[in-house]
C-alpha cells in the first residue's frame, strides 16, 4: 500500500488533538495500538510532525508533572489548527488516491515456481493474512466515523483472503 501523506498525518493528529487533548505517550499508544490497523505512523514521525504543527500554531503544548513521574508535553489543537484541519478535511476527502499493492508484485511470477513451492509460500501468506483478519475481527468498536477506518480494513482483509482462497484453489493442491 502508498505511504500516508504529510496531509493525511496532519489531519490525522489534528483530528485526534479534535477529540481530547492527549500527551506524546497516550498519542502513540493509541496510534500504534488502536490505529495501527488504519494508519502507519511511526513514533518519530508522529513527534516530528507534533514538533512541526507546533512550531506553525496548529497546537499548543504544556508541560504537566504528575507526582514522580517525569514532566510530560500534553498537546492541544489551537483555533489556528482547528481552520487548518477543516480545510484539510475538505481538500483529501472527496479525492481518489489509487492505491497499489506492491506486497502482490510477486503474484505476476508465481507461474516462475514450482506449483508445490508457489503453493507452499501462499500458503504462508495466506495464514498471516487470516491471523490478521482475526486481531482485526476482534479489534473493538469506535465511536463515530473512525468506525469506517477499521471496517474498510476489515472488508480489504476478507478480500485479500478471498484472493489467495481462489489462487491457492487454482493451484489445484488445497
Amino acid at each position: 500500500m502508498n505511504e500516508p501523506t504529510t496531509d493525511s498525518r496532519e489531519l490525522l493528529l489534528l483530528g485526534l488533538l479534535r477529540r481530547q487533548e492527549m500527551h506524546g505517550y497516550q498519542l502513540n499508544e493509541f496510534l500504534l495500538g488502536e490505529l495501527s490497523i488504519c494508519a502507519n505512523i511511526k513514533k518519530p514521525t508522529a513527534y516530528y510532525l507534533l514538533r512541526k504543527m507546533s512550531d506553525q500554531g496548529w497546537i499548543a503544548e504544556s508541560v504537566e508533572q504528575e507526582g514522580n513521574r517525569p514532566p510530560r508535553r500534553v498537546y492541544r489543537i489551537t483555533p489556528q489548527g482547528e481552520a487548518v484541519f477543516q480545510r484539510l478535511l475538505r481538500e483529501t476527502l472527496p479525492v481518489y488516491v489509487p492505491t497499489y499493492f506492491e506486497n502482490d508484485l510477486p503474484l505476476a511470477y508465481l507461474d516462475e515456481l514450482p506449483p508445490e513451492e508457489a503453493h507452499r509460500l501462499l500458503k504462508q501468506r495466506h495464514e498471516q493474512l487470516r491471523q490478521a483478519q482475526q486481531v482485526l475481527e476482534q479489534t473493538p468498536s469506535h465511536a463515530g466515523s473512525v468506525q469506517w477506518l477499521i471496517e474498510h480494513q476489515r472488508r480489504h482483509l476478507r478480500l485479500e483472503v478471498e484472493l489467495l482462497s481462489e489462487i491457492l484453489a487454482q493451484l489445484g493442491q488445497d
